[in-house]
């Protein structure tokens, strides 16, 4: 006589079946402490994202304090075409970002080469080069805007005692502003990449170093044949943290320009903010949103190619 079993899993050690201990046994503990996080994120990242993906392809206005959306579609590319500041904002974000990243990362990283060759007040120079990033932007703005008035700023002093007898308007020349304001995130930002760069020298192995020297390579020659190459992953990350911080650059434009004059230094954020809360295009602010992220994604994407490039040739 046959006999017909139930099919049921084989109890481990415990007693209990293997799905359930897999489920709430000690290894699974690991699975258990990351969910708060992933609920955290779903939560904060993923449902504001929909929403904002909702958005971007609607038309949304308030009607008696009521938020009443209708479906657009694609519509918002055609307020994109007759928008004549986006371009123009678009343009001026990419030259932001393309020279600060650059400037900010050939700065940093000769003031991290010259510190960590410092033997003598080393902790005093790093100190000091910190102090910008360390300042809010509010008041990095309003400080430059002070140092940059014609009237009674510093720079305009400056250059009448040396003689000159009609000094620039900086932040009012709409030839000079966007200049002006790159100026301003340089002498920030730069600290940031220091970090950055001083971190990565200093966990080069000192033989390496040493060996260059001993081989009779100069200065020069063990930057360029030593230190660059092992630090390029390091340079890479760095300026790609800083091109996400570019690109999302508000706070001191807003506090030096406003974007003006005109639109000189008219960004992507700023055009954004005053889509949103100038002209209550909530819709078409939400698709521009999703341009500046496509634009950012592009950047990491390059970012991320020329990492792996570095990795395989070191390798």
């Amino acid at each position: 006589m046959m006999q017909v079993s139930a099919i049921i899993p084989p109890p481990n050690s415990t007693g209990r079946p293997r799905q359930v201990d897999r489920l709430f046994g000690a290894g699974s503990f690991k699975l258990w402490a990351l969910l708060p996080l992933l609920v955290v994120l779903v939560i904060f990242t993923l449902l504001p994202i929909l929403q904002l993906l909702q958005m971007s392809v609607s038309e949304l206005e308030f009607v008696e304090g009521e938020l009443v959306s209708e479906f657009i579609g694609l519509g918002q590319l055609d307020n994109l075409a007759k928008d004549p500041i986006a371009g123009i904002a678009l343009k001026n974000t990419l030259v932001f970002v393309v020279a600060v990243v650059l400037i900010e990362t050939f700065t940093g990283f000769c003031l991290a080469v010259a510190i960590s060759r410092t033997k003598t007040l080393a902790i005093l120079y790093r100190s000091v080069v910190i102090i910008p990033l360390l300042i809010p932007p509010v008041a990095i703005g309003t400080m430059w805007s002070l140092m940059y008035d014609y009237n009674y700023g510093l720079f305009t002093t400056i250059l009448i005692e040396l003689g000159v007898q009609y000094p620039p308007l900086w932040t009012a020349d709409p030839d000079l502003a966007l200049i002006s304001v790159i100026i301003v995130d340089v002498w920030h930002w730069t600290s940031f990449m220091f970090l950055i760069m001083l971190a990565g020298i200093e966990s080069i192995p000192p033989p390496l170093l040493e060996a260059a020297r001993v081989d009779g390579a100069t200065e020069l020659r063990t930057i360029r044949y030593v230190i660059l190459p092992m630090m390029a992953p390091t340079i890479l990350v760095a300026m790609l943290l800083r091109t996400i911080l570019a690109f999302k650059v508000f706070d001191q434009i807003f506090v030096l320009t406003s974007g003006g004059p005109g639109t000189a230094t008219q960004v992507i954020s700023m055009h954004i903010y005053k889509v949103f809360s100038e002209q209550f295009r909530l819709g078409y602010a939400a698709f521009l949103s999703l341009m500046v992220a496509g634009f950012m994604f592009i950047f990491v994407a390059f970012y991320l190619w020329a990492s792996r490039v570095v990795r395989r040739r070191l390798g």
